[in-house]
């Protein structure tokens, strides 16, 4: 990068931070395009590492506006390495990339057994992040002896092949400078509106359509995510409220979800477990009672057992769920793949997609496709 596009890159951020800076009350909205700007030469190493946090906190401190959100979304996607599978649908599941720190995920498992219904999921992540350093995708998966390491293209084979037909891909292959960005949001503690976007950034589309599958906690949410899903083209999406803000619903009370097709307006729909044939005392996969204990003094967010053996033991219990082992993991991939089924349009009601789901299950052949 010349001096000439470093200084120019200072120059507009020293702009931008006087404007975003000031307050709660002072504090101005930026542009689309300034965000956009600012995000990628932060992303390309032009800024100071000070500035960049102080970027990213100011817009959380003042609230992004959704230019802002948009604008940074975009300059993630500039460094972005996408690619188009060879196939016409592909489902996009955003699995939250800090982790679980109170439940075992048993998220990481849906691909397999969407695959085995029919469809070409792919998931995506990364192996740890702050503020929650959870248990994710990344490391279950390594766990259970899948291969995590694939970049856009290696995972876009792989959706087409019979015998897998679905794949994870981490943000270390696909977008490196976002990933490289870890120490300094490490540093910075809080969430940002890194955190909000880098789900959205869309590393493997279908020919045809693809399809967004994401989880929130808190109301503001979805309106937030189908207004950026729709802004990358993401032909529908799926936003369910989920324990932890994953994908998958609490097994024990009233949910809801909000989804949109042809990127049109979101609709909300209220849902219950005994929709699809689940009665449980528990709300989501417990963390097993005998999992080493790590003390981390002064951190109430960071998870507080031994990750490496919270993630076997994920991937044990994902691997007996896939094989017909009905339980907790069991249920929550019934509940979860019968609301993807269903947004799919691959069956009219949630009963009927969650019987087929349990079919898959019981015949253990998406197991089969993990490994």
């Amino acid at each position: 990068m010349t001096a000439t596009k470093t200084t120019q890159a200072h120059m507009r951020m020293h702009s931008i931070l006087q404007r975003i800076a000031t307050g709660p009350e002072l504090s101005k909205d930026i542009s689309l395009d300034e965000a956009r700007d600012a995000t990628v030469a932060v992303l390309h190493d032009q800024i100071d590492p000070v500035q960049a946090a102080l970027f990213f906190i100011a817009l959380r401190m003042k609230r992004e506006s959704s230019d802002e959100f948009k604008g940074v979304l975009d300059g993630i996607r500039e460094v972005v390495d996408g690619v188009t599978a060879k196939v016409d649908h592909v489902i996009d599941i955003a699995d939250p990339y800090g982790g679980y720190n109170r439940t075992l995920p048993a998220a990481p498992f849906l691909p397999p057994l969407l695959a085995e219904c029919g469809l070409h999921p792919i998931s995506h992540g990364l192996s740890a992040v702050g503020p929650k350093f959870g248990i994710t995708h990344h490391q279950v998966l390594q766990a259970a002896g899948v291969d995590v390491g694939l970049d856009s293209r290696q995972a876009a084979q792989r959706l087409s092949d019979p015998d897998t037909g679905w794949a994870y891909v981490d943000q270390a292959s696909f977008c490196k400078p976002l990933h490289d960005l870890i120490p300094l949001r490490t540093q910075m503690i809080k969430r940002q509106v890194l955190t909000t976007v880098e789900v959205l950034a869309k590393p493997v589309a279908g020919k045809q359509q693809t399809h967004f599958v994401s989880g929130y906690v808190h109301k503001p949410y979805p309106p937030v995510y189908a207004m950026l899903a729709r802004h990358v083209g993401f032909d529908s999406a799926l936003l369910i409220r989920g324990v932890e803000g994953g994908v998958i619903p609490s097994l024990r009370q009233d949910g809801n979800y909000f989804s949109y097709h042809d990127r049109g307006e979101e609709i909300g729909v209220d849902i219950h477990p005994d929709m699809v044939g689940i009665t449980q005392t528990l709300r989501a996969v417990p963390l097993p009672e005998n999992l080493p204990k790590i003390a981390r003094p002064g951190d109430e967010i960071a998870i507080a057992v031994d990750i490496k053996d919270a993630a076997l033991a994920a991937a044990d219990a994902g691997m007996q769920a896939l094989n017909g082992k009905q339980g907790v993991t069991y249920d929550s991939l019934v509940y979860t793949g019968a609301l993807i089924l269903k947004h799919m349009r691959k069956y009219d009601n949630l009963k009927e997609a969650a019987e087929a789901v349990r079919a898959v299950l019981d015949s253990g052949k998406a197991a089969d496709r993990v490994k």
